[in-house]
């Protein structure tokens, strides 16, 4: 068989690039075992989701889907095979077209005294072979592991060192030639010898347990296309990794220094079985977790601020405060993605605003406990700490008050009539989130937004009765339950009783809680914690600001959103002042929805919450309000890259399953040419629609980044679009080359006007992407609009959104040829007053391939 397997070898050296024709072994040189699972695989469900790990009894004796938990992975190891072996199954391999394969073969090749050559001549077919039968496929070819004499065993095996350590060199050295990823196993598995490390086998070849684990460790990041080390959103002030490698699985207890952080939740929050010790000394010698609450070190907030210290025994928090060590265990619980190591490091962090908050409306469209509940939860994971908790609204008043059952009657409802928060929801959700060291921040509207009060009531809230309605309401609430913060709103409201406010607010303080209103809004006193919302608005010194001014959720792209949160200052500053006491993001959906599952899909709520946790985690940020990565300093637009690798990381692992509509937008590139003016004339023709693609490419004369480009911001010039000085009726045109492995048909989100979720936006006719007569060609095809299903209707705030925005409707699917794709887009627009104020003009355009990375 050697003498065969040299002979095909030799023969295909010079034929790699042509079309790979495999050799035709006998089936009666391989062994019953192998038929046995070659049969077996021949006869399993292949999908081009599958994860393959195939090999010999090395890559056999895993349980690859329980070691990942995923259904995916399949293991695809013969145990005895050969690189022959693999490349006689290799058709039933590739027959599904699977999105990955790992490969580790060629140490049963070196006892057979097969030459290194002959073996990588043979992973060379193997790898030529998967790359022109499946071009999708991406190829990881591992090192071979190194072998040991310990135990005496396999010793045609453990000879072989030297020749294992030529082949993983010449795996190493081409892998780029050959199209595949190298993984280098072996160095991890070696003793100071260079043999196979005895702790991880119990016959020196084949590996034992510990052995899987730590394979699993290493090739994590290319199962999940994530990058080496964990990315930690948000990043930690300082973080210095080591080379250790902390086995976090073989922990068996926490050790804690206080009796306060027994409160901590430590198994729910690390998914873990520990058992917690308090005031022990840890004398096992298998590696430990300590928890303490000491003195760390910070130039700001230090209640909040931690430290983590990790080699390869020890996992070490030390914290000023329970609430940091809580968060210290936010980071621990990404920074062990894998569930088996943890990256050695030592870490020193701390926030730069107290107020991390996130607001959402349940007035307008009520949202059950457990959809809350999942929104707390993503806030606790990154370290947000503000719940702001808007119930109450001119559709519905949704808070229970016992003394007036008659505010939360159906009748009195606009909208999801009968659904309100009962005294013992409202209960459970103050202790959920205390539990996860979040404060919750309710908003009874006064006197605005208040219909529903008045339909329930029978008078205004400023009326002398409606005054004593708030009293007692006020006074059942602080009876009922304990709120350190509240939140009056007062803001779109005409106020007819200059002593309304003044009043309320005395309630309050009386109670020793403190008031919170948005600015602009009512006649506050200086006492008063103030929300800014309006961009044009300022901190004045004296007074203590929250900042949502442009973090509004229900107005932004998907795109811009991550863009324009991350290059924001909080309060106009880098970090906590006397004034600014940090910011919050706000989801005011003022449209019905069909399903509460749409306000975190169609306000892309999970891509902002992350950009705004890295931001007000942080600090730092770009004067103005911005809308596209150009308009970023330099070095934020570096910092940005970063952060969006890394959110990308997060929405693969940690939000399979809810919406996270993002995809990468920092490789983007697209190349603008105009103004050409159109006179109004939305379907004008230029010299240059006749111009080949190529022609028109290289009058480009401004290079802008990523998915969504925003040429005009509806609230110009407080809100900036990549346009300097837009003009009316004029026309743009942006290009784009985008490269393919091969022709295929991929999925695309395109569209031009990304409405707001805040007003009763009209829908396009019927064959058009939009009131401006945009267009769209790829490779010279023009792209149909979607089926508007809203179209030629009536459209007020009760009419749900369907597939007006690209992001929650059925992606656009294109063809692509393999190599340069030639992406054209047509942007004429009139005047930028629009039809109405529901109908405003944000000139824009979005062409997003939906590839994670």
């Amino acid at each position: 068989m050697r003498k065969i397997i040299l002979l095909v070898t030799l023969f295909l050296t010079n034929n790699l690039l042509a079309q790979p024709v495999l050799p035709n072994y006998a089936d009666s040189l391989f062994s019953t075992y192998y038929w046995q699972r070659a049969t077996l695989f021949q006869t399993l469900p292949k999908h081009n989701s599958d994860i393959i790990f195939l090999g010999n009894s090395i890559t056999d004796g895993a349980e690859w889907s329980e070691i990942f938990n995923d259904i995916k992975i399949k293991n695809r190891g013969i145990s005895g095979d050969i690189s022959a072996g693999v490349i006689k199954r290799l058709p039933n391999m590739v027959e599904g077209k699977p999105a990955k394969i790992f490969l580790l073969i060629g140490v049963n090749d070196l006892s057979r005294n097969i030459s290194v050559d002959s073996i990588f001549t043979n992973i060379s077919l193997i790898a030529n072979y998967i790359h022109y039968y499946s071009a999708n496929t991406k190829l990881y070819v591992q090192s071979i592991l190194p072998v040991s004499d310990y135990y005496k065993k396999f010793s045609t095996h453990s000879t072989k060192t030297n020749l294992i350590n030529q082949l993983n060199t010449l795996l190493k050295n081409n892998a780029e030639k050959l199209n595949y990823t190298y993984i280098n196993l072996h160095d991890y598995f070696t003793d100071e010898n260079g043999k196979m490390n005895p702790s991880l086998s119990n016959d020196g070849l084949h590996l034992k347990g510990d052995g899987y684990m730590l394979w699993k460790h290493i090739v994590f990041p290319y199962v999940y296309n994530v990058e080496i080390k964990p990315a930690l959103i948000p990043y930690p002030k300082t973080i210095i990794w080591n080379e250790k490698l902390f086995p976090f699985y073989k922990v068996k207890i926490v050790t804690v220094n206080n009796e306060a952080l027994l409160k901590l939740n430590i198994n729910k929050i690390l998914n873990k079985k520990f058992e917690i010790q308090l005031n022990k000394t840890n004398n096992n010698t298998s590696p430990n977790i300590a928890i303490n609450i000491t003195n760390v070190n910070a130039p700001l907030l230090k209640e909040e601020a931690y430290q983590i210290h990790i080699d390869e025994n020890t996992l070490t928090i030390n914290a000023n405060t329970v609430k940091a060590a809580y968060y210290a265990l936010q980071t621990i619980k990404q920074l062990a993605r894998d569930e088996v190591y943890i990256n050695g490091c030592n870490i020193t962090d701390w926030p730069s605003f107290e107020w991390r908050g996130y607001m959402t409306d349940a007035g307008r469209n009520y949202q059950s406990l457990e959809f809350l509940k999942q929104q707390i939860d993503k806030m606790s994971n990154y370290k947000m700490n503000i719940f702001h908790f808007h119930i109450t609204e001119d559709l519905a008043w949704r808070w229970q008050i016992k003394k007036y059952p008659q505010l939360t009657n159906a009748e009195n409802m606009l909208r999801d009539k009968g659904m309100f928060y009962s005294v013992d929801d409202i209960k459970e959700l103050i202790k959920y989130c205390n539990d996860r060291f979040i404060t919750l921040v309710p908003e009874l509207d006064m006197p605005g937004h208040s219909a529903a009060f008045t339909k329930a009531m029978g008078c205004n809230m400023q009326s002398e009765e409606g005054k004593k309605i708030i009293a007692n309401i006020l006074d059942e609430i602080f009876n009922t339950y304990s709120f350190s913060y509240f939140h009056i709103g007062a803001d779109e409201v005409k106020i007819t009783d200059t002593t309304f406010i003044p009043f309320v607010q005395k309630i309050l303080e009386a109670h020793h809680i403190k008031v919170i209103g948005w600015k602009p809004g009512g006649n506050f006193n200086n006492n008063t914690l103030l929300q800014l919302w309006n961009g044009n608005e300022k901190l004045k010194k004296g007074f203590k600001y929250i900042d949502s001014r442009h973090l509004y959720l229900n107005h932004f792209d998907p795109f811009e959103s991550a863009v324009t949160i991350f290059g924001r200052k909080i309060c106009d500053v880098t970090e906590e002042t006397n004034e600014a006491n940090g910011a919050e993001i706000c989801l005011w959906h003022d449209r019905r929805v069909q399903n509460e599952n749409d306000l975190i899909r169609m306000n892309a709520v999970y891509p902002a919450m992350l950009a705004f946790s890295e931001k007000v985690w942080n600090g730092g940020g770009d004067d103005g309000y911005i809308t596209n990565i150009s308009q970023l300093s330099n070095s934020n637009k570096k910092l940005f890259k970063i952060f969006e690798d890394r959110m990308m990381e997060h929405k693969q692992l940690y939000f399979q399953c809810t919406a996270f509509p993002y995809y990468t937008q920092s490789n983007n590139v697209w190349k603008l040419v105009g103004p050409f003016y159109n006179n109004g004339n939305l379907s004008d023709k230029f010299k240059l629609d006749t111009m080949s693609f190529e022609q028109l490419y290289q009058l480009a004369t401004q290079t802008e980044i990523g998915n969504t480009i925003i040429l005009r911001h509806w609230w110009n010039p407080t809100v900036t679009g990549v346009l300097k000085n837009p003009k009316e009726n004029t026309t743009w045109y942006a290009l784009q080359k985008m490269w393919s492995d091969t022709d295929c048909i991929q999925p695309f989100w395109i569209g031009f006007n990304n409405i707001s979720r805040s007003t009763a936006t009209t829908v396009p006719a019927l064959n058009t992407w939009d009131d401006r007569q945009s267009s769209i060609w790829i490779n010279g095809n023009k792209i149909k609009p979607p089926v508007w299903v809203n179209a030629n209707q009536k459209i007020d705030l009760e009419t749900p959104l369907t597939n007006e925005g690209y992001e929650y409707r059925t992606p656009t699917f294109v063809s692509l040829k393999k190599g340069w794709n030639e992406i054209l887009v047509k942007l004429p627009v009139a005047n930028f007053t629009g039809k109405d104020w529901q109908n405003p003009v944000k000139w824009m355009f979005t062409v997003a391939l939906l590839k994670n990375n």
